[in-house]
């Protein structure tokens, strides 16, 4: 056999006519296109262990086989497959797709538009993308783009064309990047086109990693196979040397890979070098975990990037210098992470399963068994995350624990829930439903995010990592609250509340849900019936009036709007009618006079502070007269007084939404109301007031859904209503709640909020659902939770 150089190209064969197990399907195109079109992909060729390979000192890596070898030279091997092309452009070669004067883009002469970019003559076939100095027979080839599956075409973009007066054709090769531009948006169109089509017409180009791990899927039951694999393949080892290319094929150039967010990206290809990088950081780190959630962030914000990591960290994984060692379990607990909150394509899947079975074989008992066997009862489970583990949960992960959940009662101790990633709202209310001795109640329950600003009901099927993910952010963007967040669990619909026993912990949770309810101004109803429940709270808090009980805040007792409501109103400065006065009174305010404005303003926000501090003390001094006489009342009897005032509203137990109403799409403008979802029917209130403006119960309601991300869309009989609100899935989800809760089998399932362009599919409601005069017999089934 003759010498081979170091570039020369192995192709592996039969022996005796036969090529080896693992090598019958390599064609030698195959794999000329797979070295001709990737290069570098990670370390030097075959090893000297292995006998009968060849010694390739490139960094493609080697497929040996047992049997002889055979090789050709890369120039002759390439000519063989590549067609020469002729001195210049041939008008009527039938190749030919499309054909044309274009300018390209030298040394960044269109960011700088008195240098005019060079005009030259494209020609676009099959294979390539050339250019040629001239259109003439015999012309001089200046350039070619050889077109592969992984090339990308940019579209023409408007912005640019507004700037330099050029509609532009960008061309993504391997190495090589077309900018080129016309004046004319049709012939641009025309080009994109075509080469969209060429490139998609290309097989798509398979790295020598995956061919590598079709290999190990075939022979899996060969352990002498596959030990020769490994063996004779760097590329599916451990390396301490940095990466040159990804593992997977990606495609050039920078597409929609941008995040949304503060961080910027660049190209696939370059994100998933710049992994491996941050990768094998991970083994002198001491603090790992930042580095960690950077790396499940980057595969957050760019998807395609999960399967790269995955094959990265098998790949750091496997034969490692040091088993067990601080740098190997980094990788191990990376690995966990991964699986807890990605869940890779079916061909990764399969290879990364397979790699958990062979450490477990190869080193039982051992912490990369252990971190194994947790990695594949987690894939098990894994469906997608909204975010990325939190730094608690990390922690967690890498001691292969469970987190520790606090969920708030009102009314009641605090609870604490054991929870893993892959737990969800709905199965810890069932948990509390049950721990709690509410297994009974008719009513549902779930479980809410919580904050000063805001309060929502965690969805179902939310899992709860993602939730605590979202507090811990931000805790970080505003350290001012203490708590920020919090969970808590409460009723969510009320199917029965007339028969709640006093003296259970429902009842508790009842009366302190009713108070929310006050303090919130949702209970329409006089000022003396306020300071008659603030009273009732007091004695429920500190049983009979002493001048040494602790006093809360009013604002913990009455609801702020009332006081706020007394205040005189700001007065109202007309616009001024003219430019020049609007412009006089800008210059005054800036000028001499604006110290004097502001000092008024200030003394004005002052007054306006005492007066408030008055009417508070005021309203005080009477709400403790109402306590005082109710001495002798226990808390029992002070908590069944408050909720009995407050049913007396007709609205008690609706869940209340401030919504805008639109008569129509096109009409008078909106209406401010609150819509009330409650189990027997939907109301409209005007806010403060007492009686409702309308009502409806489910069996006028046709059909409901969302018209559009901030639009709730209710049919009731021949007419159709339309509310601005931001809590489009929260009343589209408690009426479905409300609805499977009295129809079980019957109702319509929960509709998605619809994708542009909006498109209403709404959900129709059986008829036949309003209630009878007799009272409510619809109840759930027991043990119901929902949230």
């Amino acid at each position: 056999m003759p010498q081979l150089q170091p570039w020369l190209l192995p192709w592996p064969c039969g022996c005796q006519g036969s090529s080896a197990p693992w090598q019958q399907d390599v064609s030698l195109s195959l794999w000329a296109r797979s070295w001709a079109e990737e290069e570098a992909y990670s370390h030097a060729g075959g090893s000297q262990d292995c006998q009968g390979s060849l010694e390739v000192s490139l960094s493609q890596p080697t497929r040996s086989s047992s049997g002889s070898e055979r090789s050709l030279l890369v120039a002759e091997e390439m000519r063989s497959l590549i067609v020469e092309k002729g001195p210049g452009p041939v008008e009527d070669d039938p190749d030919v797709l499309v054909k044309g004067w274009l300018q390209r883009e030298m040394r960044g002469c269109m960011k700088t538009p008195w240098i005019r970019p060079r005009k030259y003559w494209f020609v676009l076939t099959p294979d390539s993308l050339d250019y040629y100095s001239s259109n003439e027979k015999g012309a001089r080839r200046l350039g070619s783009l050889v077109l592969t599956s992984l090339c990308s075409v940019l579209w023409p973009d408007k912005q640019l064309y507004k700037e330099t007066g050029y509609w532009s054709v960008t061309v993504f090769g391997r190495k090589h990047c077309y900018r080129l531009y016309t004046e004319h948006l049709n012939e641009a169109v025309r080009w994109v086109c075509a080469v969209q089509k060429v490139i998609d017409s290309k097989a798509p180009v398979q790295t020598p990693t995956q061919l590598l791990m079709r290999d190990v899927e075939e022979h899996r039951d060969s352990p002498e196979v596959l030990e020769q694999i490994y063996r004779c393949n760097p590329i599916l080892r451990y390396t301490s040397g940095p990466l040159y290319a990804p593992l997977l094929p990606f495609p050039y150039g920078s597409l929609d890979q941008s995040a949304p967010g503060p961080r910027s990206y660049t190209t696939l290809r370059d994100e998933a070098v710049k992994l491996f990088n941050s990768l094998q950081q991970l083994e002198s780190e001491r603090d790992p975990v930042p580095l960690m959630q950077g790396v499940l962030q980057t595969c957050l914000d760019l998807p395609p990037l999960v399967d790269e990591i995955y094959c990265q960290l098998v790949k750091q994984t496997t034969e490692p210098p040091a088993p067990g060692g601080q740098g190997d379990l980094h990788y191990w607990q990376l690995l966990t992470c991964m699986s807890c909150t990605f869940l890779p394509s079916p061909p990764v899947l399969r290879f990364l399963r397979f790699h958990l079975d062979r450490t477990e074989n190869r080193f039982p008992a051992s912490e990369m068994a252990k971190y194994a066997c947790f990695i594949r009862e987690a894939l098990g489970k894994t469906k997608g995350r909204e975010c990325v583990p939190s730094l608690e949960e990390i922690l967690v992960l890498m001691q292969r624990q469970e987190m520790i959940c606090t969920v708030h009662c009102p009314g009641a101790p605090a609870c604490s829930v054991a929870i893993s990633s892959h737990t969800t709202a709905e199965e810890v209310a069932q948990e509390l439903v049950s721990r709690l001795g509410l297994s009974q109640s008719p009513n549902l329950f779930a479980l809410y995010e919580q904050s000063r600003r805001r309060e929502q009901p965690v969805g179902s099927a939310t899992l709860l990592a993602d939730v605590l993910t979202r507090f811990e952010n931000l805790a970080g963007e505003d350290r001012e609250q203490d708590p920020p967040c919090r969970l808590c669990f409460k009723h969510y619909g009320f199917l029965d509340t007339d028969n709640v026993p006093r003296d259970s912990l429902e009842f508790a949770l009842l009366f302190e849900q009713a108070h929310e309810m006050v303090l919130r101004g949702y209970v329409p109803t006089s000022e003396e019936t306020l300071q008659t429940l603030a009273a009732l709270r007091l004695q429920s808090l500190n049983s009979d009036f002493s001048t040494h009980a602790p006093f809360p805040r009013l604002e913990e007792l009455f609801p702020a709007h009332v006081l706020h409501a007394r205040l005189p109103p700001l007065p109202h400065r007309p616009p001024a009618k003219c430019r020049g006065a609007r412009l006089r009174a800008g210059l005054l305010a800036g000028g001499l006079w604006g110290q004097a404005l502001a000092k008024q303003r200030a003394q004005r926000d002052q007054r306006l502070r005492g007066r408030l501090r008055e009417e508070g003390a005021s309203t005080m001094a009477a709400i403790v007269e109402k306590w005082k006489l109710l001495q002798g009342m226990g808390r029992p009897e002070a908590m069944a007084a408050y909720v009995a005032l407050v049913r007396e509203w007709p609205g008690f137990g609706s869940t209340l939404f401030d919504v805008d109403l639109h008569a129509s799409p096109v009409g008078s403008g909106p209406q401010r109301l609150w819509l009330g979802i409650g189990a027997k029917a939907v109301s409209l209130y005007k806010p403060g007031e007492p009686e409702p403006l309308d009502s409806f119960c489910y069996g006028r309601i046709s059909s409901f859904g969302a018209f559009d991300s901030s639009t709730f869309r209710l049919s009731v009989e021949d007419r159709d209503l339309l509310f601005e609100t931001s809590q489009v899935d929260e009343i589209a989800q408690l009426l479905n709640t409300y609805l499977a809760s009295a129809g079980a089998q019957r109702l319509p399932q929960p509709q998605e909020p619809p994708t542009s362009p909006p498109t209403l599919e709404p959900t129709v409601v059986p008829q036949g659902l309003c209630p009878a005069p007799e009272p409510w017999q619809h109840r759930p089934p027991v043990g119901s939770s929902h949230s």
